[in-house]
């Protein structure tokens, strides 16, 4: 009896330690999901698209809205370009980072920092395709009739000790990143939403140079 009531316990703590969102259902068997993921981005080489970012952040009553441009290439090559309200352009290249404000330049290896790099991970990893092969976070699969929602959650504990969790967005039609949610445990949040996406353009070298 006692050892009854335990799995009964174990279980009902399990559903409700997964977050429920709205409009979504988990995804009981998501290996199904997995291999069309796979095989999906296997076949995409770039993407390039505008993007939207909304920040909350928790002192501020009104949010940060931004544009901008973005390019991914195989392999783990990225250009974020935000053009409003300010000019920002940061560019991911061989394991090397390259950030523009204005006049300031500034160049650094993404190993030189462990949260910079795994944070930059992130956003290859959601465009790549290799999201849910990534040591340092648990992932559950949510969908509704249109997307899926991966929801990841930090086990790496610098991770743990910043985010709550951060959730991928895919597009059922395409398998491909609509928006990427980044919830801190100080109560920001950064939300990045895909427009206009062209898969599989030619894209120049030149967009991800880094002087």
């Amino acid at each position: 009896m006692f050892k009854s009531i335990s799995l009964v316990s174990f279980l009902f703590c399990f559903l409700f330690s997964v977050a429920q969102y709205q409009g979504y259902t988990l995804l009981n068997h998501p290996e199904t999901f997995k291999k069309s993921f796979t095989q999906a981005t296997a076949t995409t080489e770039s993407i390039k698209s505008d993007f939207k970012q909304e920040k909350s952040l928790s002192m501020l009553s009104e949010n940060i809205n931004s544009t901008g441009k973005f390019w991914y290439r195989k392999n783990d090559k990225i250009r974020m370009e935000y053009i409003q309200p300010y000019s920002y352009i940061m560019i991911l290249n061989g394991g090397k980072i390259f950030t523009k404000e204005g006049q300031k330049e500034n160049k650094i290896s993404a190993n030189s920092n462990k949260v910079f790099q795994q944070v930059n991970r992130i956003l290859i990893d959601c465009v790549g395709g290799s999201m849910l092969d990534n040591p340092d976070f648990q992932s559950h699969i949510f969908e509704n009739s249109g997307t899926y929602l991966v929801e990841l959650i930090p086990i790496a504990k610098n991770l743990k000790e910043l985010y709550k969790n951060i959730n991928i967005l895919i597009d059922k039609k395409d398998y491909t990143a609509t928006a990427i949610e980044m919830f801190e445990l100080s109560g920001d949040k950064t939300i990045i939403r895909f427009q206009n996406k062209v898969l599989n353009a030619q894209i120049k070298d030149s967009v991800f140079n880094i002087p």
